[in-house]
């Protein structure tokens, strides 16, 4: 029998691709001989035979004969991730012989989600990784590789883009522009990085051209943004009941006073009612009694009101397009890039937009000489100003938006400066220009010499230009200052880079390989701030920062920084019989920053694995595919500097010389501040030195049933030392605190990751990805042998442990006895209850307790992705940060009395005697006689993405001659989940958008 046309379909790394390609050539059979290149066979085989098909790359396929004399065969490309390329710092290696814990992300496979940022590639596809979600335009979040390893210095993982560390924002990569992103996370994977990656290496590597001919890729959606989760608050009528129960909450006066006299309880007169006034409005009187100033009533009468949510809170617009030109021609690869992006968040007035240019180039200029550019430029708009919606709960809905001329009112609800301010008078009369134009760029050699031996120089500019202006109009009713106020802040940062790289690759009688690499980098960053404001302009201000002469308060400052650092590092991979690998590498690195007695520190690591499925004794077992096991220990530093602002700040082991003036008074009684004065405001401390992690990492990765289970498990065991942090000083030496070298932490933690091929022929195929990870630190040591109680550091327990009052619940009517015997705190039923814990009827620092989390005690993500019937591909991704708690003081219903701090709310629960519930307090509840935080379990499951493509069948796209084109939809931020949160996002206490994005990739 002959085969006709094979509808061939190929997955590729979780991503489904289909394509009609005719018969698959140089497929072989274990009964018959191979096809011709065209894919034709023909077979002689009986009627029950059970054909097997293979083919290099592809996953053998049995198909029985079943008396059929035509047989149409599918076969799937074999997901072999153990051939993948990953980086390893200063170069790369197969993942079947990386030694680290390195997990990766391919562009690929996200592609039918479109991602809008780095940040939303990696959130949920790397175990150990956390990832923030940010409620701004610009979107985002933060990193946080393997939990937190320092108390004071920076926690973000170091970026190295296209293999040389990149300083820059996130924002400023064009996720279309990515394929692929790795992240490393232990000792000896990091310590290639030195002082600068105890906190994780995120490494990015950008698209480049490939070999055929050009190929023109587009990518444009369009999109909105919603609010993903309503927290409202009272309308007009809930107002006004919300505000009687406030003014019912002390007992003082009897409840119905604060009803409508136009509907009063059943038996209460309207005497009664008025409680001893007169009045001949008894509505005015009520409105008055609720503490309703005089626009409030006359709104209030008049029917009315300001929906102040729906004011602050829109529908965002998104868009973002993508055009790229890749190929390769003869000696010569190029990829090159144009987006843009622009986001309206879903707060008023909020907006982020940048256009992003991408140059990949690499030629090669004779035999043993490749040259090559990565550039990088990005101009980013984040000038919008964004209504302050902080101010929700502080408003009345029957304040005014307006006065009576048509401009915004300063204070809704009161002419006197009392009370919220109107959210939108920053956004309406003041104007910011903020614009950051960015350039990155890495221009590189390699050349082969004798020996086997390729020389590598990386020279790698940085220039970023940052300008901030400022006017704040006297227009703005807020604005107190005659004339107005601007300013121009203008900023240029500078960095260069070179690395030197040798690099000597060895196979001997394809047993022994050996891979030896040796770096010598240096390093310099240099800024130059100046910050111009003044005020008072006259005869008007109407041209703000644009004419700052024309002030009568001039003020100029600036602010220079420059640091260097250099570093040399030596590195030897080796590989025995394909199942052995050793890595030792050593660094020596050198930084400004640091004490002139430390300006110089060693990190040296090394690891093994073990691919023991290539041992004789494993061939016989056939479930087992694929097992190696690794262990790594070595030594990395962070070399992020606070100062007691928690400011980067390279000059902190430095004394800081400051001038200053004191006041004189002249014989004849006048006062001047004419004499300078020189003063050391900060001790220098010589011995500053690098916060040291040692880490020690234990990794299993496993391939089973055929490969259709793979996965990877990991235990890591990190110890950081010489921890920076403010000593405190006596007063006598004139200083309060110097920074120094003191604490200690400890960090282990436990990560899986598992992806399964549940379904792998006929019309349905599926794919899962399970990962999981958490986390326990601890604090060893601090600068003393007390706890830190100001900062909430305590030997022995988590960074981010809670100590504060257990809160049992709150306390009811039949309780009225017990509470009162705590005499200092006036408690009444309907106050939170909190655990005396030696019962001496105070509540004190004796008395708090360790009672929970801030951070997640674990984390996990699952992603399942589905190609139907050929042409459509959907998936979806849960995430979820479970058994932390977040600050919850909405529960203690404390809104403030009548005048300054009179405020409204969101809709939420409160304790009466009528509702006795044991989770939210009475209305201006009592702290208890001294002061605490409530907090909340905040764990949550978040639908993270839903995505849905259809890719367009070729026979279709033939006729019009493109390469291929996808139709997608995908929604981000889709659900959530959080059983015992009752606050906005749990993960940032803020409002977070919902996007629906629907898009279009077409390449030709």
């Amino acid at each position: 029998m002959t085969c006709a046309a094979i509808p061939f379909i190929y997955k590729s790394k979780s991503q489904f691709v289909w394509a009609d390609i005719g018969c698959l050539s140089n497929v072989s059979n274990k009964i018959a001989s191979s096809s011709n290149g065209d894919g034709v066979y023909t077979i002689g085989a009986p009627p029950n035979a059970t054909l097997v098909f293979s083919v290099i790359g592809f996953t053998p396929q049995e198909i029985a004969v079943n008396n059929r004399t035509n047989i149409d065969v599918v076969l799937l490309e074999s997901v072999n991730e153990l051939s993948d390329v990953i980086v390893i710092g200063y170069g790369t290696a197969r993942k079947k012989d990386a030694t680290g814990a390195v997990s990766s992300v391919k562009a690929t496979q996200l592609e039918n989600e479109n991602p809008q940022s780095v940040s939303d590639i990696l959130r949920g596809n790397i175990p150990g990784l956390s990832v923030g979600f940010s409620t701004s335009a610009k979107g985002g979040g933060d990193l946080l590789v393997r939990g937190k390893t320092t108390l004071t210095a920076s926690t973000a993982p170091l970026i190295v883009l296209d293999g040389v560390i990149f300083i820059g924002q996130l924002s400023d990569i064009n996720p279309n522009d990515i394929e692929s992103v790795d992240v490393l996370k232990d000792a000896s994977s990091l310590a290639v990085f030195g002082a600068k990656a105890a906190t994780g290496v995120v490494a990015i590597t950008t698209k480049k051209g490939k070999s055929g001919a050009p190929t023109i890729t587009v990518n444009s959606n369009f999109g909105i943004a919603t609010l993903a989760k309503d927290q409202p608050v009272y309308d007009g009528p809930g107002f006004l009941n919300w505000r009687a129960d406030v003014l019912r909450a002390p007992g003082t006066q009897p409840a119905y006073i604060y009803n409508d006299p136009n509907n009063l309880p059943a038996g209460v007169t309207l005497t009664q009612w008025l409680n001893g006034q007169t009045t001949t409005n008894p509505t005015d009187l009520w409105l008055t009694r609720l503490g309703l100033v005089a626009n409030e009533r006359a709104n209030y009468v008049a029917g009315k009101t300001v929906d102040w949510y729906d004011l602050l809170f829109r529908t965002g617009q998104r868009q973002d397009h993508t055009v790229s030109i890749a190929g390769r021609k003869e000696e010569v690869g190029y990829y090159m890039s144009l987006g843009y992006l622009k986001n309206e968040n879903i707060i008023e007035g909020g907006e982020f937009s940048t256009f992003r240019g991408r140059v990949n180039l690499e030629a090669k200029a004779a035999k043993f000489l490749t040259l090559g550019l990565n550039l990088q430029y990005a101009a980013r708009d984040e000038g919008a100003i964004e209504a302050d919606w902080g101010q929700l709960t502080n408003l009345s809905p029957y304040g005014d938006y307006y006065n009576a001329d048509g401009s915004l009112r300063r204070i809704p609800t009161d002419d006197n400066g009392l009370n919220a301010r109107n959210p939108f008078l920053n956004p309406f009369y003041n104007d910011r220009m903020n614009k950051q134009n960015t350039l990155f760029s890495t221009l590189y050699a390699k050349a082969t010499l004798p020996l086997g031996i390729t020389y590598t120089l990386n020279f790698s500019p940085g220039l970023d230009m940052y300008r901030t202006f400022n006017s704040q109009s006297s227009q703005n009713p807020n604005v107190t200052t005659l004339g107005g106020i601007a300013s121009r802040a203008q900023e240029t940062r500078y960095n260069w880079q070179v690395d030197n790289i040798l690099n000597w690759n060895k196979t001997i009688a394809n047993i022994h390989s050996i891979d030896v690499t040796l770096v010598a980098n240096a390093e310099k960053y240099q800024s130059w701030y100046t910050l111009s404001t003044n005020e008072g302009f006259s005869p008007s201000d109407i041209l703000g920062y644009h004419n700052l002469a024309t002030g009568n308060k001039p003020s100029i400052s600036s602010d220079d920084i420059v640091y260097t650092g250099d570093a040399l590092l030596a590195r030897i991979n080796y590989g025995l019989m394909n199942r052995y690998n050793f890595t030792a590498s050593v660094r020596r690195d050198g930084y400004s920053g640091f004490g002139a007695d430390k300006k110089y520190a060693t990190f040296p690591a090394a690891a093994f694995a073990w691919s023991f499925t290539e041992e004789n004794f494993m061939k016989d077992i056939k479930w087992l595919n694929y097992g190696k096991l690794r262990v790594s220990y070595g030594i990395n530093g962070n070399r992020e500097i606070r100062n007691d602002n928690g400011v980067i700040n390279p000059y902190v082991a430095l004394s800081q010389v400051d001038a200053g003036k004191y006041q004189i008074v002249s014989p004849n009684g006048v006062a001047s501040e004419s004499n300078t004065l020189v003063l050391n405001s900060r001790m220098g401390n010589s011995t500053l030195a690098w916060e040291r992690t040692k880490a020690l990492n234990i990794g299993l990765d496993f391939g089973i049933l055929n490969n259709r289970i793979n996965g990877a498990i990991e235990y890591y065991d990190k110890k950081t030392s010489d921890l920076l942090i403010g000593q405190s000083l006596s007063a006598v030496t004139g200083y309060g605190s110097v920074i120094s070298n003191l604490a200690s932490v400890s960090n282990k933690g436990f990560e899986f990751s598992v992806n399964s091929k549940n379904l792998t022929s006929g019309k349905v195929l599926w794919n899962t990805t399970l990962n999981f990870s958490l986390n326990r630190n601890k604090i060893d040591r601090l600068a003393g042998a007390n706890n830190d109680l100001v900062n909430g550091w305590f030997i022995g327990k988590d960074i981010d442990v809670i100590w504060d009052y257990k809160i049992l619940g709150v306390w009811q009517a039949d309780e009225t006895a017990e509470a009162a015997k705590y005499t200092k705190g006036g408690i009444k039923p309907g106050d939170f209850k909190l655990q005396d814990v030696n019962g001496d009827y105070l509540y004190t620092d004796a008395d708090k307790q360790f009672i929970g989390y801030r951070s997640p005690r674990f984390t996990w993500s699952l992603r399942n992705e589905f190609n139907l019937f050929k042409s459509f591909d959907l998936s979806f991704q849960l995430v979820s940060n479970w058994g932390q708690k977040g600050q919850d003081n909405q529960r203690l219903n404390q809104p403030g009395g009548v005048g300054f701090g009179r405020t409204s709310s969101y809709v939420l629960p409160y304790w009466t005697p009528e509702n006795p519930t044991n989770e939210y307090a009475r209305l201006i509840s009592n702290f208890s006689g001294t002061t605490f935080n409530v907090y909340s379990k905040s764990s949550f499951i978040r639908l993270n993405t839903v995505a849905l493509a259809y890719t367009i069948p070729q026979s279709i796209l033939g006729k019009v001659k493109v390469q291929s084109a996808k139709v997608y939809f995908n929604v981000n931020n889709a659900a959530l989940y959080a059983p015992d949160w009752n606050q906005w996002d749990p993960q940032n206490n803020g409002p977070t958008p919902r996007y629906y994005t629907l898009g279009l990739n077409l390449s030709l």
